[in-house]
């Protein structure tokens, strides 16, 4: 089942400490915040994604928007990391909206891809409804829970490409995984958008010449975001009852130094 990203809770962390506690756990440089919406990911300790979210600043103070289904989760695991620093964490009254028209006043460039619209954080206004799937999986632009489960690697999942991690910041927990990964001569798994003779259920495994390679993630129409072995694309592949026809994964990373 496909999580609704679009319901969200947002986060105010404040205190003396909070700018400098963010930046030593988050894979994101949080002065970016200055500037405009900063995406990031928190990591586990062997590099692997447990969280992603966006950051803002409004007056000096520090914001976080979570998708709500993993917003506790994400609250406590901060939470374990405060021990004395001076670091509040509270959930506020604030809803995110977004929208592909001319954004209201106040609103954030969304920093993934800019194609992807606004963000708005306020009281809950009105915008014309969009089908997000069909945009994400036209731009390939992976979501918790359906392509970046909690085992993955956030370079994997084009991290770099969706400006959600930053290689000059310093520590952060997971930080020499990601660096070590950066550095590989290619990703030998990750994203791609496929070709489907037909809808399959979300993770169905694909398989090539008798092999599982991946699976099959958001779907919108006859092509998906699909999680493989780019070693193993092969002109024989299925998922479930469904024929890939395309598997596509050079032009998502283009603009990536692999």
């Amino acid at each position: 089942m496909q999580v609704d990203e679009a319901a969200r809770a947002i986060f105010r962390i404040g205190g003396k400490d909070s700018e400098e506690f963010m930046q030593s756990l988050i894979t994101n440089d949080v002065s970016k915040t200055d500037d405009g919406l900063v995406y990031s990911a928190l990591l586990g300790p062997q590099g692997k994604f447990l969280y992603d979210f966006f950051l803002f600043s409004r007056d000096n103070t520090l914001f976080l928007d979570v998708v709500a289904t993993r917003a506790r989760e994400l609250s406590s695991r901060l939470s374990l990391y405060k021990l004395r620093k001076d670091v509040i964490i509270e959930e506020t009254d604030l809803s995110m909206t977004r929208g592909l028209d001319v954004p209201p006043e106040g609103a954030f460039s969304d920093p993934r891809h800019p194609d992807l619209g606004w963000r708005f954080y306020g009281p809950q206004i009105d915008a014309p409804k969009i089908n997000w799937t069909d945009l994400r999986v036209k731009l390939a632009i992976p979501e918790a829970e359906t392509e970046i489960l909690q085992d993955s690697y956030i370079l994997e999942m084009g991290f770099e490409r969706l400006n959600g991690v930053d290689f000059r910041k310093g520590c952060y927990i997971g930080q020499e995984i990601t660096a070590r990964m950066k550095h590989k001569t290619q990703l030998k798994k990750g994203l791609a958008i496929v070709k489907l003779s037909n809808l399959v259920p979300l993770h169905t495994p694909i398989i090539s010449k008798g092999k599982n390679i991946g699976f099959i993630c958001s779907q919108s129409g006859d092509h998906a975001i699909a999680y493989l072995k780019y070693n193993h694309i092969s002109n024989n592949m299925s998922s479930g009852k469904a024929k890939i026809t395309e598997a596509n994964f050079e032009t998502i990373y283009i603009n990536e130094r692999l």
